[in-house]
This record gives C-alpha cells, sequence and structure tokens, in this order.
C-alpha cells in the first residue's frame, strides 16, 4: 500500500434539510419500515429517538450502519437504503469527495530513534497492569498542574464522536478514529507525518512495541478496528507489516484496546451489533457471537490461541413463525487486557448475555494461561444478566418479546479494564469498575476472591464506565449513573479497606442544556503524583487534589478550536478514553455524538505555562 503526506478525506456537502432528491423518499420509507419502532420520538435509556440521530452528520450515520454498533441491521436493508436512511435523518448528502490534506504537515519526518520509557504511554492503561497511574510525569506536578494551558488543538475529519485514546512514543503521537483513519502526529506540536486508512473506524487506544518482521526490526504501532481486524504499522512511515482479522462473526468488532506484552498481542472481541439486532429483525437467527480473547505472534500476525467466554451456542427453542432461539451468547471482552507477569496470568471483564441459557462467565473477572489461554478462574459478580435490544420491559415487568429473556437483566456489563495494583500493606489486588454503580477488590492469590465492594453510584444501563485508576494508596472511581438521580462526581477510595476517604460532587455544568448535557464522569480516569483526571458529558476536564478531592483545575472542551490541520473542530462530551500524562503534557479527547452524549471531534494537547 502507497503511503502519501496527502491525506485523502471524506467531506459532506450539505443540503438544507427540506432540499428534496432521489433518495429521501426511500430512506424515509426504510426508516419508517425498519427503525422507527425502536428509535421512537423519545430515547430510552440505550437507544437514541430519531431526534437525536438527526443531529448526526450523514457519515457518522453511514458509518454505524455499515461497521459500528447497526451494521448487522444495516446488512439486512442493502448498500443503497444504508444511504438513503443516513441522508434521510441528517438533511444532508452523502457524497465522497477526495481532498488533498496539506495544511499542518510537519516540514519533514526526521528517522524515529528508540523512546526512553518515561517518554511513553502506550495502550489503553499506560502499563501491562492498566494502572492509569503515571509516575513519570516529565516535570508535571500538583503544585504545577494548575497552570495547565492548551498548547495545540487537531481536528478529526469527518467524524462526530472521537473516542480513540492517543498514544506517545518519545516525539511522536499516535492515534486512530472512529472514520478509520490512523493519525501519526508530532507530540509536540500536533503537526502530521502520516496517516493510514484502515478496514473499518478504529475507537480504541494504540500500542507501541518492537517487533520484527521478516528478519528486520521495527517499532510498530500496532491496533484494532471496529470490523475485529488487528494491524502492524511501521511506526516511522505507516507502511502495513501485517494484518489479521481475529473473528469472522458478523458482529464481531474491537471496542477494547489491543495488549501487547513479551512478544503477543493479545486481542479482546466485543458484540454490540449482535447485542442490539438480537431480537429486532424478523429473520435474524439469534444469537451466536461470543466474546473472546485471541493472542497473536506481535512479528507475524499468526494466533497462537483463542479462548471464548461461552460455549458454543446450541437452539433453545422454536419462536412464533419458526425462527430460531440460539445460545448462550454474548459475554463481549470491551476492554483491554491487564497483563500479571508475577502469575503469568491475563485478567479481563466481560459483559451480559443477551439470551438463555445463564452462563457463569457473563459479568466476570476471568484469568487465563498466558501460555495457553486456559481459563484458570472466574468470579462472576452478577448473575443472569440477559439484556438485547427488543427486549424492553412490557407491564408487569415481562418482556414484550418472545425471544427475550424473563426477566429481562440491567445490562450491567464491566465495560472497564481490571486493574492489577499492590497496596500500601503489601496486598497484590484486582480492581474493578462496572456499570451497576459498584467498584471491586479482587484477590488474585485466592482465585479471584472477593475482598471488598464499595457503592459509587446508583448504577445504570444507559452508557459505559470505562475505567478506574490506583495509586498504591487510593482507588479512584468516577460516578457515570445515567439518567438516574444523582450522576457525576468521583469517589477516592482506601484501597487496602474499600473505605471512603473523600468524595467529590458535580461541579456545575459547562455545556448548554439539552439530553447531552448532564454531568455523568463515564471516562476513564487517570492519576499521577497528588492529582486525578477525570473528564465529564458536559465537556469539562478536572484536575482534583487525590488527597482531597478538591477540584484544582477546570479546562472546558466544547467551544470550537483553531486546530493545526485547519479542520474545524469542537469538543463535547469526554466520554470512554481518558487523558495522557506524559513528556509534561496532558492529552485527551473530546466528542460522543450518539445516544448518550454531546458530539465532537477534537485531540486536545496541555502544557505548563
Amino acid at each position: 500500500m502507497k503511503i502519501t503526506r496527502l491525506l485523502g478525506l471524506t467531506l459532506c456537502t450539505l443540503i438544507p434539510a427540506g432540499s428534496l432528491w432521489a433518495a429521501v423518499p426511500v430512506g424515509e420509507d426504510t426508516f419508517n419500515s425498519f427503525c422507527a419502532s425502536c428509535h421512537k420520538q423519545e430515547a430510552s435509556d440505550k437507544i437514541p429517538s430519531a431526534g437525536m440521530l438527526r443531529k448526526l452528520n450523514p457519515n457518522a450515520i453511514l458509518r454505524t450502519l455499515t461497521d459500528g454498533a447497526m451494521r448487522i441491521q444495516g446488512d439486512s436493508i442493502g448498500a443503497d437504503k444504508r444511504v438513503a436512511v443516513a441522508e434521510y435523518l441528517s438533511g444532508q448528502k452523502v457524497i465522497e469527495q477526495p481532498v488533498n490534506f496539506t495544511v499542518g504537515m510537519c516540514d519533514k519526518i526526521p528517522p524515529l530513534t528508540t523512546a526512553a520509557a518515561a517518554t511513553v504511554w502506550s495502550g489503553w492503561g499506560l502499563d501491562e497492569k492498566n494502572s492509569r497511574y503515571q509516575s513519570q510525569t516529565g516535570g508535571l506536578t500538583a503544585a504545577n498542574v494548575p497552570r495547565l494551558k492548551l498548547k495545540w488543538a487537531f481536528g478529526v475529519p469527518d467524524v462526530t464522536s472521537h473516542r480513540a485514546q492517543p498514544a506517545i512514543y518519545g516525539d511522536r503521537l499516535y492515534m486512530g478514529s472512529q472514520a478509520g483513519l490512523v493519525f501519526a502526529l508530532n507530540a509536540r506540536t500536533g503537526c502530521t507525518y502520516w496517516s493510514y486508512k484502515s478496514e473499518a473506524g478504529i475507537r480504541t487506544a494504540i500500542s507501541v512495541a518492537e517487533i520484527t518482521v521478516a528478519g528486520k526490526k521495527h517499532t510498530a504501532a500496532l491496533f484494532n478496528d471496529l470490523k475485529s481486524w488487528v494491524y502492524a504499522l511501521d511506526a516511522e512511515s505507516g507502511v502495513l507489516l501485517w494484518k489479521t482479522k481475529v473473528d469472522s462473526h458478523q458482529g464481531a468488532m474491537g471496542t477494547g484496546a489491543i495488549k501487547y506484552y513479551n512478544g503477543r498481542v493479545y486481542v479482546p472481541t466485543a458484540g454490540l451489533s449482535e447485542e442490539g439486532a438480537a431480537n429486532g429483525i424478523s429473520d435474524y437467527v439469534c444469537c451466536s457471537f461470543r466474546g473472546s480473547v485471541t493472542a497473536l505472534d506481535a512479528n507475524t500476525g499468526k494466533e497462537i490461541w483463542k479462548t471464548y467466554t461461552l460455549p458454543e451456542p446450541q437452539l433453545i427453542r422454536k419462536l412464533p413463525g419458526g425462527k430460531e432461539l440460539r445460545g448462550p451468547a454474548g459475554a463481549s471482552v470491551w476492554n483491554s487486557p491487564t497483563i500479571d507477569v508475577k502469575r503469568n496470568l491475563l485478567y479481563f471483564a466481560t459483559g451480559n448475555a443477551y439470551v438463555e441459557p445463564r452462563s457463569s462467565t457473563t459479568n466476570a473477572i476471568i484469568a487465563l494461561e498466558l501460555d495457553t489461554g486456559k481459563i484458570v478462574w472466574v468470579n462472576q459478580v452478577l448473575e443472569g444478566d440477559i439484556w438485547s435490544g427488543g427486549c424492553e420491559p412490557a407491564l408487569g415487568g415481562k418482556p414484550d418479546n418472545p425471544g427475550c429473556s424473563n426477566p429481562v437483566g440491567p445490562d450491567f456489563d464491566f465495560s472497564a479494564s481490571p486493574v492489577l495494583t499492590t497496596a500500601t500493606n503489601g496486598k497484590d489486588l484486582i480492581i474493578a469498575t462496572q456499570k451497576s454503580g459498584l467498584g471491586y477488590a479482587f484477590d488474585p492469590d485466592d482465585h479471584g476472591k472477593l475482598l471488598w465492594t464499595y457503592r459509587w453510584g446508583e448504577g445504570s444501563a444507559a452508557g459505559g464506565v470505562y475505567g478506574t485508576a490506583t495509586d498504591g494508596e487510593r482507588a479512584y472511581f468516577a460516578v457515570a449513573s445515567n439518567r438516574t438521580k444523582a450522576p457525576g462526581g468521583i469517589h477516592g477510595v482506601d484501597l487496602v479497606t474499600g473505605k471512603r476517604l473523600w468524595f467529590a460532587p458535580p461541579a456545575d455544568l459547562l455545556c448548554k442544556s439539552g439530553p447531552g448535557c448532564t454531568p455523568v464522569q463515564a471516562s476513564a480516569v487517570t492519576a499521577m503524583p497528588g492529582v486525578v483526571f477525570s473528564g465529564a458529558w458536559d465537556g469539562g476536564l478536572r484536575a482534583y487534589d487525590s488527597k482531597t478531592g478538591k477540584v484544582i483545575w477546570t479546562f472546558d472542551t466544547n467551544p470550537g478550536f483553531n486546530t493545526v490541520n485547519g479542520v474545524k473542530a469542537s469538543g463535547g462530551s469526554l466520554d470512554g478514553p481518558g487523558p495522557v500524562i506524559v513528556n509534561g503534557m496532558v492529552y485527551v479527547v473530546s466528542g460522543n455524538g450518539g445516544p448518550f452524549g454531546n458530539p465532537g471531534n477534537v485531540l486536545l494537547a496541555f502544557g505548563v505555562e
């Protein structure tokens, strides 16, 4: 594949909502026939209303139907009708126009040299333990955090959501996008070195590692996409080194970042699109997706082992009309795996089931042997959580669809990676946070035995809860609890006892009123000595004193920004990834256009002034 420093983008030509073209009647009819029964005028906890969808641009809607959360539904209506629906909802026409992206390019691409460990943030949680704790801050301290100022902004083209956490390797920044573009930037200035177009959108973090391909050593950028492809790119040039598809299921997607360790790449796989389609398409045979973790050789991309979270689905029963119901299914792995070097284990957390029967591996923490992928232990914290789209409870608490579980589960996934840490008393712990509103501590020396639980919030099915951080003294649990009476805020919890040390309530909202303007703090938190950072759906990034919970710095990401690459950009809800701290800088992405948050498309870089 030829790599060029002229980036081909796709932009939309805007058409007034009242304009007519041939696709509009087809789009309206298709939406009313296939979509409107779920996407009603008022949003539910899990499904955006038609009005919310109309706020998105046509390319974002089209991508959702093509390689995103609704791709099974999109496949059922065909390519032309997918475009028609996107144009009908947005009031804008999808016109693919290649544009030479020349603004903000670096003058030259210097040779890539080996980066010192203190200048690297690779992958989701910084280290193999997914601690999200940066001890080597490059001069950033609790005392000078209040003096952080915006140094530059980068506009992510052609997206309304930007939930791909950047990686830093020395003076390079690597970042994907939900349009499927990967960027290599100068981490100090934001100028662009190169870009690469993947098969599908990317919402995961990139890992940077040394690999050997055909006898030649490379520093590689490793990542996965929303169609479960895994890539290795040469980090200096952007040239593809290898590409592997880890799951062929129609609904399989990568939402959790891969984990590189000791010559292997560990790949989590989730299945959001089947969860949404399971009981909503008349001719779709539900359900067959199973979450998994796959180990690949980092030098070749070849599979070493693959472990599913559930056994092969079997026929459960025939439904009215002859449709088959199969199971078990679900137990997606939404999160980046955690490596326990001392015990030679890999930890990850799973989501809910889609259909019966119940399984002991849903909503659980699971430990695998690193060498073989064999399951060593499972600790399930919530049994019988069976939820799927089209299974909204009807009167009397019974599902209105014969293919649904009775009762319908609360949909309390684990979205966040387990964190391996050592408390001040020398005891190793696995810390996890869940959509249920609970934080947990497990014992890695006793098959994941539960040590304590902490109630940080009411819990909610709406949206994810993307990560805790630990510093050896405290675990930090941000409060999501979307569409409850008390969303937002953050807790500092003693690691040894599981008792509250402090609670910082949600701050005053920075956004304008609307469905996505809430104090929800669902994005992953990041800690450093004396400080913990947390982003919120109101567009605010806040830094808290880690000993008291006092807010010491706030930045509003909502406004429009002058970007180094000339792409029009603004922030929105901070949801999913958390801040990255390295080389005295703080990097954060902003924007989540969809059912829960406010749209945005910006990467922001801060330094001390």
